[in-house]
């Protein structure tokens, strides 16, 4: 990479105006486009632009790095709608935690059967095992159980992104669209993504989302431990 191309992008606030140019224009393309994810778009656009200006990541994640920082008080904010709405939750609070025990539980078995239905490794079965646990949650529980966290990472964002983009209509198809069954369902298969875009159509689906989010990634940690001693 040329000198002032390491100039440029090792300037974080060019990298910050990037992202957010593109991130931009990755929610122009989601309004004319609804199966379009933003995230995704965003995320492809910011590949091309790298590649095309031969770019590092290292050099671009300088500045990426400060837009990162903001994921962990994003997710805190989840926590708002969830505060409003606890009532409803701690009304129907037995129903929400079977279904995110079960789901979770199916999640992960579900994984790694169709590791081993497809004869991937083990490797590759302990890292897909946890993808639909929040990424600070899955990338770390990969990583104590052997797996790989960058491949974690990936799998966990696409499974978000999946949820988000055809979650809510497979289960209003199911009828299972009422905010109970969506909220919980969505939180526990697509973590922060899933929350975030069930959120935009109703603050109490949300609600219900975040809190079975945060319930199904301690839920992961718990049944990872009879992993990790099968892994070491």
């Amino acid at each position: 990479m040329s000198d002032w191309k390491q100039t440029l992008f090792g300037e974080p606030l060019f990298a910050i105006a990037v992202t957010v140019l593109i991130y931009l224009g990755a929610q122009a393309l989601h309004a004319r486009w609804r199966w379009l994810h933003p995230l995704l778009a965003a995320s492809v656009g910011v590949m091309v632009v790298l590649a095309l200006l031969d770019v590092p990541y290292e050099s671009y994640a300088v500045g990426g790095s400060w837009i990162e920082f903001w994921l962990g008080p994003a997710t805190v904010a989840l926590g708002v709608p969830l505060y409003k709405h606890a009532a409803y939750i701690r009304k129907q609070l037995p129903a929400i935690l079977g279904g995110i025990a079960v789901g979770t539980m199916s999640a992960m078995a579900s994984a790694a059967a169709l590791v081993w239905l497809l004869g991937g490794t083990k490797e590759l079965m302990l890292t897909m095992m946890p993808k639909s646990a929040t990424a600070p949650i899955s990338i770390e529980v990969v990583r104590q159980l052997g797996g790989q966290p960058e491949l974690g990472a990936v799998l966990t964002v696409l499974t978000g992104l999946l949820g988000s983009m055809i979650g809510p209509r497979l289960l209003r198809m199911a009828g299972l669209g009422e905010p109970l069954s969506l909220g919980a369902a969505i939180g526990t298969s697509s973590h922060g993504i899933g929350t975030a875009r069930v959120l935009r159509e109703s603050e109490l689906v949300g609600g219900v989302s975040g809190f079975s989010m945060g319930v199904a990634g301690i839920l992961t940690s718990i049944y990872a431990v009879p992993l990790y001693l099968w892994g070491h």
